[in-house]
């Protein structure tokens, strides 16, 4: 493709000295005003190099620029540089990429080469699978679907909690009331029932908690029978937990949870204690990381035992080890913020060049509209209730709009489904929201199924013409403004998805598409497709498979189904 940033900034690099030619395509940006341009180059960061007024620069600059054929004009407005491209050229290009790649379009090679682990879900063995996981959960499978398309090769883990002191409470919980049988029979809230026993009765007797904390040392030192319950759990768990991650459709390479470096921190505290990085603190091992404005991390308990910060050091260490990646990221909510910065801190202060490669994506917390989500209090919202919710009331409109439409069950699946990952992703990841069912399976607005709705429009189109992408197209005929603006957002895909990795943010993704069918249906409603003229029609046919592709391709990367026909 005639990647049109590119050859304008290479443009620009021919008069400009005081800036790297990389320098100058970070500033081309697209105007939030169409109308004065499709390409804009700020000059304010020239104005000492040059030792002018920006809009002076701009002006210069616009008399000394000989315009190539792909720009059909260039003016200097505000100390701003704007570039409108020809329209025909702009559209042949980009369609006919879009139509040569089809999936593959809006992927690049910029991860070539690199090595990416993304770590994220990391349920709790024998806790529910709540609704306040799909953010880690969702968040992560769609970072780990855009670096694939960009090039990278990933590992996507999930780090399971299936370690720690919570299956010392466990173990005491299901040997006091537990029944194997009728735990099989519905594990996790059955467990989840004996947990919550466990914290009302050490409420009066606080003498469980020590004793929780012996089995727990026992699981550590490989005890029979703890070891023989814990595999239990574990294993009833993850039957439950790949049925929801089936219906996700999110996948991983690995589940090597917390129990999987039990063996590998020894290795860890012993090269702690020989850097002299850890201090003892009233029987407790510390380090003291206050000099460097952070609290001082526990590593070891005062029985000995080790911590969540113990093992993610020795995770980190393995995966560097294992697998040389250049980045590793950890998909973990805010209130973790701290701890990331323990660990990271003492990575670093262990002498590891690599530590710098660890990234906290993290994110805000998801309410429901009826309360918070809590596990040990009881009060929680299974995430698989609230996808067959949706899969169920998706159903019901559709028996209602289109009872006729063939696999009506699947499309509701992937219409339920993804009503409910769309609006997770589309919400910015910092921040806190409120989830609503009712809005989230809504055809209107800024929605998952607003979407998938458009790109079935579009399907609906192509299926009642022959449309031949090798065909002759007279992209002058695509030049009214509905149809320039649908040009543009193609053309931006690449641009989006690049940005949505390099700031872990899916939403950029999720918010294009939305922007895309917004555009699309504009142009849909304008513009009569299936008309009389031959070259018109085939020209408009041309947009329409366009858009299909990308709108396709963009919900694949925020971990949507796009159905043909709803």
């Amino acid at each position: 493709m005639h990647n049109y940033k590119n050859a304008i900034a290479e443009l620009l690099k021919k008069h400009i000295d005081a800036m790297t030619y990389e320098e100058i395509l970070e500033l081309v940006e697209h105007p939030k005003n169409t109308s004065m341009g499709d390409f804009a180059f700020p000059c304010f960061k020239l104005s000492k190099a040059f030792r002018k007024a920006p809009n002076m620069i701009a002006e210069s600059l616009k008399e000394e620029i000989v315009i190539p054929e792909f720009i059909d004009q260039i003016e200097a407005v505000s100390g701003f540089l704007n570039f409108k491209v020809n329209s025909t050229h702009f559209a042949k290009v980009v369609i006919e990429e879009v139509m040569s790649k089809k999936d593959k379009y809006g992927s690049s090679d910029v991860g070539e080469g690199k090595k990416t682990i993304i770590e994220y879900s990391s349920v709790n063995i024998a806790k529910p699978f709540h609704m306040g996981h799909i953010r880690s959960t969702m968040i992560g499978e769609s970072l780990h679907r855009i670096y694939k398309f960009l090039g990278y090769e990933t590992v996507a883990i999930n780090h399971l909690g299936d370690y720690g002191t919570q299956f010392g409470k466990l173990i005491v919980a299901y040997k006091l009331w537990g029944d194997k049988e009728v735990i099989e029979k519905d594990p996790i809230p059955e467990l989840l029932k004996i947990y919550v026993k466990f914290h009302q009765e050490a409420e009066n007797n606080p003498s469980l908690e020590d004793e929780a904390r012996s089995w727990f040392t026992k699981l550590e030192n490989n005890d029979p029978e703890a070891v023989e319950l814990w595999t239990l759990f574990k294993e009833m768990s993850l039957k439950v937990f790949n049925r929801v991650y089936e219906k996700l459709g999110v996948t991983f390479d690995s589940y090597a949870g917390e129990s999987f470096y039990s063996d590998k921190m020894p290795m860890i505290l012993k090269e702690l204690r020989d850097k002299n990085i850890v201090v003892k603190s009233e029987g407790a091992e510390i380090v003291d990381l206050e000099k460097y404005g952070i609290p001082p991390a526990l590593i070891t308990k005062k029985d000995g035992s080790s911590l969540y910060l113990t093992r993610d050091l020795a995770a980190a260490k393995y995966r560097k080890d294992f697998y040389d990646f250049d980045k590793n990221i950890y998909v973990v909510g805010s209130a973790q913020k701290l701890h990331f910065q323990q660990w990271i801190k003492i990575i670093e202060l262990m002498g590891y060049e690599w530590h710098k490669d660890c990234i906290h994506v993290d994110f805000g917390m998801v309410a429901l509209e009826a309360g918070s989500l809590s596990t040990r209090k009881g009060n929680v919202v299974f995430l698989e209730d609230v996808l067959d919710k949706a899969v169920e009331q998706t159903l019901e409109i559709i028996n209602e709009k289109n009872p006729d439409l063939t696999n009506k069950e699947e499309v509701a699946k992937d219409i339920g489904i993804g009503a409910v990952v769309f609006q997770e992703l589309y919400t910015t990841r910092n921040k806190d929201y409120t989830f609503s069912l009712e809005k989230t399976l809504s055809f209107e607005g800024e929605t998952g199924p607003y979407v998938q709705y458009t790109h079935a429009r579009a399907c609906s189109v192509l299926r009642k013409v022959s449309f031949d992408p090798q065909s002759n197209i007279d992209y002058s005929l695509l030049t009214d403004e509905v149809s320039k603006d649908v040009v543009r957002l193609l053309a931006k895909f690449n641009e989006i998805v690049v940005l949505a990795h390099k700031n872990y943010e899916p939403h950029t993704v999720a918010r294009y598409a939305v922007e895309l069918a917004q555009n699309f249906n504009h142009f849909y409603h304008d513009n009569a497709i299936l008309v009389d003229d031959e070259a018109l029609k085939n020209a408009r046919l041309a947009l329409v498979y366009s858009t299909k592709v990308v709108l396709e391709n963009a919900l694949k990367l925020v971990c949507l189904k796009a159905p043909e026909q709803m």
